[in-house]
């Protein structure tokens, strides 16, 4: 049988080959002869409108533009990561302003100034991306939980250490608490070279001497004397005296938790603190008014803009007094916060304020079990005073009257007689407080009368009892200097109040709806709120100037008031994978 049609196998293999590439010239596409453009998408390809207007910018224009891509690269509190969130997604905002620093030359110093100044690495997205990046790390771990964060700081530490000019710009960095407690090795290299740094969340053990932080320690106290805020547990002792050896000058804020310490020894460290402006006390029984005596051969209490004492019985108002007889001492404080302190009970304020005339905020709470004493006191008097917060609960609640009804009795007195003019924020923990201003006796408004009893400046009021989760706002507008209300167009209403517990239909239904106007002689009057006048009906649409102090409910007004407008487009995102909220 004739042969002379047979191929070997690789003459075959080499002659598909060649058909192979022959068939590709048919698909390939080809340009047309006449090459006619084609149409170009308007959407791909914007149409020129002239001249790039941005080059015209100043670089403080650029940087306040980027503030607002990325609002958390501005942070400079000195709060860990979970006391200073931002509406938006954190995470989605940094690769915004990164995009930004790559998009123009002129751009990039501005952008990558706020990019490494104020950092924060958080756990998850707080947007819709968050399902999608979450199945993503699910599959590259192959089941497992990939530790997002942790990966971000190892990459943030890469970054810093083979860029030092990147280094010497970090100054906050704000981390998830289990990143910081897990990565002890990261943040040692990390801090290493970063000698400008202010401020950086740091693991509980830390705080409280715990030997596996102490190369952390060593790094920080080296590398950063720069930092504002050390907290100091109990088991610290050693760290604590240790300031006196010229660690961390720049220290602002100090706190002191349940430390064993000599009060001498402690002034001296405090003492060696040249830029220090807020001291925390807590849970330091051996502490009490001696502290502030003036005593030779040892550094006096410094001047401080804030002093907050928890849980420490042995400072009266009497020792406080002294303490402000200082005239440095007396004039720079300008908050006091008093938590739980027996020593210092509600009758002991009108002291205080009598001896701090620059003092602008006091927030005081109390457990009381027994009612005032019926004998008058002097009221609290200041005129500096604008943030109150008087959070006094009764011990127990078994009672027909409860002994804190004394209490705040007496600070509606202090109210109603004008001795807090500049007050304008009030917060208390009795939901019907501001029913008790209704309830003042009235005066008859003669020539030859006293001043009218009342207010004689707006005040919002806060109140919230012991079950209930948010803040009651109520805004109260005064009478003018005769009693009488002033004519107001658009309605009646001078005030939106609400509460948990319903009144009836006329009063709003299952919400309370209060309007507080005055009623003609220097009290005021609730009355039930009528529909279609325009006004404002609850406390969701109401924003109270000045913030809502500590960690109050957002949903007192529509908006937060570190709320971004939708200036870029950029709006609140939200995701049912949010781990936070």
């Amino acid at each position: 049988m004739s042969r002379g049609f047979e191929t070997s196998p690789r003459e075959r293999e080499t002659f598909s080959y060649r058909v192979m590439g022959f068939m590709k010239r048919f698909r390939r596409q080809k340009t047309p002869k006449n090459k006619e453009v084609r149409p170009r998408d308007d959407a791909a390809f914007p149409a020129y409108h002239g001249p790039d207007q941005t080059q015209r910018l100043p670089d403080k224009i650029l940087r306040r533009i980027f503030e607002e891509v990325c609002p958390h690269a501005s942070d400079e509190s000195l709060e860990p990561s979970e006391d200073s969130g931002h509406d938006g997604c954190m995470n989605c905002d940094m690769r915004d302003l990164a995009h930004c620093a790559l998009t123009k030359r002129q751009w990039y110093g501005v952008a990558a100034g706020l990019l490494y100044k104020s950092i924060r690495l958080d756990a998850v997205h707080y947007c819709e991306l968050e399902e999608v990046y979450a199945e993503d790390r699910r599959r590259k771990s192959r089941g497992g939980d990939l530790d997002a964060p942790a990966l971000r700081l190892q990459q943030l530490c890469r970054t810093v250490r083979d860029n030092h000019h990147i280094g010497s710009r970090v100054r906050f960095v704000k981390l998830p608490y289990m990143t910081r407690e897990s990565c002890k090795a990261d943040l040692a290299r990390t801090v290493s070279v970063c000698p400008n740094l202010e401020h950086i969340d740091l693991p509980d053990g830390f705080y409280n001497g715990d030997p596996t932080c102490h190369t952390l320690r060593q790094e920080l106290q080296a590398r950063c004397p720069n930092i504002r805020k050390m907290k100091y547990n109990e088991g610290s002792e050693r760290d604590l005296e240790s300031l006196m050896h010229g660690y961390w000058q720049q220290l602002r804020i100090v706190e002191i938790n349940k430390v064993q310490i000599d009060p001498s020894l402690l002034r001296r460290v405090l003492g060696s603190l040249p830029w220090l402006s807020e001291v925390s006390f807590s849970g330091v029984p051996w502490m009490n008014d001696s502290i502030f005596h003036g005593v030779a051969g040892v550094p006096d209490f410094p001047a401080l803009d804030t002093l907050s004492i928890h849980k420490v019985d042995g400072i009266t108002g009497e020792g406080l007094a002294q303490y402000l007889s200082n005239p440095l001492c007396r004039d720079t404080l300008t908050t006091l916060k008093l938590r739980s302190c027996a020593g210092l009970p509600t009758a002991s304020l009108h002291i205080l304020l009598a001896a701090a005339p620059a003092l602008v905020n006091l927030e005081y709470s109390a457990t009381v079990s027994t009612p005032l004493p019926i004998d008058p006191y002097p009221p609290m008097a200041s005129r500096s005073l604008r943030k109150l917060n008087f959070e006094v609960v009764a011990g127990t609640a078994n009672q027909m009257f409860s002994p804190a009804q004394s209490h705040y009795q007496y600070l509606t007195n202090s109210l109603m007689s004008s001795s807090l003019p500049a007050l304008r924020q009030l917060y208390v923990r009795d939901p019907d407080f501001p029913e008790t201003l209704t309830l003042a006796p009235p005066l008859r408004p003669f020539a030859d009368a006293p001043p009218p009893r009342g207010f004689s400046q707006p005040l919002e009021v806060f109140s919230k009892g012991l079950d209930e989760l948010e803040w009651i706002f109520t805004s109260i507008i005064p009478a003018d200097s005769y009693g009488r209300r002033g004519s107001m167009s658009g309605g009646r209403p001078l005030s939106s109040y609400s509460a948990s517990k319903g009144l009836g239909p006329q009063w709003g239904g299952d919400a309370r709806k209060s309007i507080v106007v005055p009623n003609g002689f220097g009290g005021f009057l609730a009355v039930p709120a009528d529909g279609g006048d325009g006004r404002p009906r609850s406390a969701g649409n109401i924003v109270p100037s000045g913030g809502f102090g500590h960690g109050h409910s957002q949903s007192l007004s529509g908006a937060a008031p570190g709320f971004r407008g939708s200036f870029f487009g950029h709006q609140k995102r939200s995701s049912r994978a949010d781990l936070w909220r």
